[in-house]
C-alpha cells in the first residue's frame, strides 16, 4: 500500500530529491521551508531495520534514513534530559544547566534561547507535541521557550509524578499551552494527530512551521495498542535464538517478570511509531508539502532494550557511557536545494550540531555564536569531507535511589556533577570515565583497553577533558530555580520530581510510598501572602493523607496498591522559617500560610507520624499567591 506514497517512492530512487531535516538557506524560496522534527524515547541504533534490527521491519522511518542524509557515527547523551536541552540549546547540557532527568537538574536555563525561538524570530510558527522534560514550572514550561503552541506532559514519562494521576497513555490528561486537557486515543496516536491538525492551520494561514514530536514512546511503562503485540510477537518467535537470549536477560524489574513480552510491547510501540511515520508522511504527500518541508528523524538515549536482543554490534545502552549507550540514528530527509543530496556521512557529529546546522539551513538574520555545536550542512551538501578535527565530551548525571535529604550533597550521589563521568569522543577513540581507551572501528564491542598502548592519544583526549570541565565546571553545580508567585503560573504545583539531588519521578513511587524528601530551589517572584498545600496524593485522586489505594488497573497495565501512613503531622520549612500543624486520620492536606518577600529561598516538607519522627516529604506542593 506505501508505494503510492512519493515520499516512498523517492527513498528507493535516490536520484530523485530527498525529504529529512534541515531548511533551505536563504533567498533559494519565496517561502521558508518547513522543518518537523521526530524524537523517540529509549530506542537506539539498531531498533530499526535500516540499521539492520533482524526482528522487526520499520519501512517508513527507514525511508527516511534511505532517501535522505543518513548520519551514522551521530551521538547524543546516555539519558534523555540531556539530549533534548543539547539539541534545543546547541550547548553542552552541563553548561545549559539540563543534565539530568529528574532531581531538580531537568531544568534548563531560562536564560538562553533555544531552537523554537531562533524559529519564531525567522517568522515561524513553532509547535511541540509530547515529551518536553526540561522543566514542568514556570519559566522553563515549553510554552515559555518559545512554543506558540505546546501538547506536552511533564517530567520524565506518562505516569511520572507530575503528570495528572493514572495518565496509563491512552485518553488521557495533557497541558496544552498551561491547562490540562483530555485527549481521546493513545499517546503517540493523540501527538501526530494534533501536530498534523495544528500544522494544516499554518498550511491554510500560509505559515511556515516548525514542529517539534518528542514522543514519550517506546519509554516505559509499556503500554501499547494490543493489535501491534501480535506482529511483534509473531516476528520475534520467528528469531528462536534472539528469543532464548531475550528469555535470560537480566532486564529492570520495572518491566515485569516476563522478558518476552516485554520486549514484544517495545517492539509493538516501535510498529506504532513507524505507521505514525507514515501517516506524517502521506499528510505531507497530501497536501504537497514535501517540496518545502525538511523532517528530522533520531533518538534520545541508547535503547533500553538493544543490549538484550540486538545493538548493531555494539555493548551498552541508555545511562551507560559505551557506545551503544549515546550513538543513535539521524536521518535529514529533504529536498536537495535545501539539505544536498542522499547520502550517507560517517563523520563524528552530535545532537547539539543540529540548532547551528538549522540555522544556517534558513539563513538566521543574527546567526547564533560561541554554541558547542557545529554546522553539519556543508557535509550534507558535499563542500567538504570532514568536520574540523573535533573531539566531545558525553557527561550527565545519573539518578541516584537511595540518598534523601539531607545526605543529597554528598560527593558519592550520582546526580553530583563529575568531570570523571564523562567519555570523550575524537574519530573512532572513546576516552571512558578518564582511564579506559578503546577505538571502535577497530573493537566495535569495545572488549580491548588500548590506553596503555597508546599514551599520546590518552593525553590528548585527558587533556581536552580538563580544559572541557574547568569551561564547565561553574555552570554544572549552578541552581536552576523555579519561580513561585508569578502571573505566569499562579497558582502552581510542584512535585517531587524537582527535590535537589534527590530521585522521586514515578507515580509507581509515590504508591510504594518511599521515604524521602528534597528541597524545592525556588525564586518568589513577588512579595506577599503565600498558600502552601502539603499532599500525600494529588488532588484529582481525591484521596487523602493517610489512604492507602487498591491495585489500580489501567487499560493496558497495572499499577501497584498505594502505602498507607499513619500521618499525624505535617511540617514546611521555607528558608529559615519553619512551621508545622496535626492532622487526622480524615484530611486530605495540610495547608500553611507565609508571608515572603521577593528573592530567592527553598522549601522542604515532612510528613510526620504520632512521635513526631519524619516519614516523607509531601510529592505534590501546591503554591498559591493570594492577590
Amino acid at each position: 500500500m506505501y508505494q503510492k506514497f512519493r515520499y516512498f517512492h523517492l527513498a528507493l530512487c535516490l536520484s530523485l530529491a530527498a525529504v529529512v531535516v534541515f531548511a533551505a538557506p536563504l533567498n533559494l524560496s519565496a517561502k521558508a521551508p518547513n522543518v518537523i522534527m521526530v524524537l523517540t524515547d529509549d530506542q537506539g541504533y539498531g531498533d530499526f531495520s535500516i540499521n539492520g534490527n533482524p526482528v522487526i521491519k520499520t519501512p517508513h522511518i527507514d525511508a527516511l534514513g534511505n532517501g535522505g542524509i543518513r548520519f551514522t557515527d551521530f551521538h547524543v547523551a546516555p539519558m534523555c534530559t540531556p539530549t533534548r536541552s543539547q539539541l534545543l540549546t546547541g550547548l553542552d547540557a552541563m553548561q545549559n544547566g539540563a543534565m539530568n532527568v529528574s532531581s531538580g537538574r531537568s531544568l534548563m536555563d531560562a536564560s538562553l534561547k533555544t531552537m523554537a525561538d531562533v524559529f519564531k524570530e525567522e517568522g515561524y510558527a513553532t509547535g511541540l507535541f509530547g515529551k518536553w522534560h526540561l522543566g514542568d514550572n514556570y519559566p522553563y514550561r515549553p510554552e515559555d521557550r518559545g512554543f506558540d503552541e505546546a501538547i506536552w506532559f511533564p517530567s520524565s514519562h506518562i505516569n511520572s509524578v507530575a503528570d495528572y494521576w493514572d495518565n496509563d497513555y491512552f485518553d488521557d490528561f495533557y497541558i496544552h499551552n498551561g491547562m490540562r486537557e483530555r485527549y481521546n486515543g493513545y499517546c503517540t496516536d493523540v501527538f501526530f494527530d494534533e501536530a498534523i491538525n495544528w500544522m494544516s492551520k499554518q498550511v491554510d494561514a500560509d505559515e511556515s512551521f516548525f514542529t517539534f514530536l518528542p514522543l514519550n514512546a517506546a519509554h516505559w511503562p509499556p503500554y501499547v495498542p494490543d493489535k501491534y503485540r501480535g506482529p511483534a510477537r509473531n516476528a520475534l518467535e520467528a528469531q528462536p535464538d534472539i528469543l532464548k537470549k531475550m528469555v535470560d536477560a537480566n532486564l529492570n524489574p520495572y518491566y515485569g517478570d516476563d522478558n518476552k513480552e516485554a520486549l514484544v510491547t517495545f517492539l509493538a510501540m516501535a510498529l506504532n511509531i513507524d505507521e505514525n511515520v507514515g501517516k506524517l508522511m502521506q499528510y505531507l504527500e497530501s497536501e504537497d508539502l514535501l517540496d518545502n518541508t525538511i523532517v528530522i528523524f533520531f533518538t534520545d538515549n541508547g535503547s533500553s532494550f538493544g543490549r538484550h536482543y540486538y545493538n548493531a554490534g555494539m555493548i551498552g545502552g541508555k545511562q551507560e557511557l559505551w557506545e551503544g549507550g549515546h550513538r543513535v540514528p539521524l536521518f535529514v530527509y529533504g529536498p536537495e536545494k535545501y539539505i544536498g543530496k542522499p547520502s550517507v556521512i560517517d563523520e563524528l557529529s552530535h545532537a547539539q550540531d543540529i540548532l547551528p546546522t538549522l540555522s544556517s539551513v534558513i539563513g538566521v538574520k543574527e546567526p547564533l555564536t560561541d554554541l558547542d555545536g557545529v554546522d553539519l550542512l556543508p557535509l550534507m551538501k558535499g563542500e567538504t569531507d570532514s568536520l574540523e578535527d573535533r573531539m566531545l565530551v558525553i557527561n550527565y548525571t545519573k539518578t541516584n535511589h537511595t540518598v534523601f535529604f539531607p545526605e543529597q550533597d554528598n560527593p558519592d550521589n550520582f546526580a553530583v556533577p563529575k568531570k570523571n563521568t564523562a567519555g570523550v569522543l575524537w574519530k573512532k577513540w572513546r576516552f571512558l570515565n578518564n582511564e579506559r581507551l578503546y577505538h571502535v572501528a577497530n573493537d566495535p564491542s569495545q572488549k580491548k583497553d588500548v590506553a596503555s598502548q597508546h599514551p599520546e592519544v590518552v593525553n590528548a583526549m585527558r587533556n581536552h577533558l580538563d580544559a572541557w570541565w574547568e569551561d564547565v565546571e561553574d555552570d554544572a553545580f549552578k541552581i536552576h530555580r523555579i519561580t513561585i508567585g508569578s502571573p505566569k503560573e499562579n497558582p502552581m504545583m510542584l512535585t517531587a520530581c524537582d527535590w535537589y539531588q534527590v530521585f522521586i519521578d514515578m507515580q509507581k513511587r509515590a504508591r510504594t510510598g518511599e521515604e524521602k524528601s528534597g528541597n524545592w530551589h525556588v525564586v518568589v517572584d513577588q512579595p506577599g501572602t503565600y498558600d502552601f498545600e502539603l499532599r500525600r496524593w494529588p488532588v484529582e485522586s481525591g484521596y487523602g493523607l493517610s489512604d492507602s489505594i487498591p491495585e489500580t488497573q489501567f487499560f493496558d497495565g497495572v499499577q501497584p496498591p498505594g502505602k498507607s501512613y499513619s500521618i499525624a503531622g505535617a511540617r514546611i520549612i521555607v528558608g529559615d522559617e519553619e512551621q508545622s500543624v496535626p492532622v487526622t486520620k480524615d484530611d486530605k492536606s495540610a495547608r500553611f500560610t507565609f508571608e515572603l518577600d521577593a528573592g530567592e529561598t527553598s522549601i522542604l516538607t515532612y510528613f510526620d507520624d504520632a512521635e513526631g519522627e519524619r516519614i516523607l516529604g509531601a510529592y505534590w506542593l501546591y503554591v498559591h499567591r493570594r492577590g
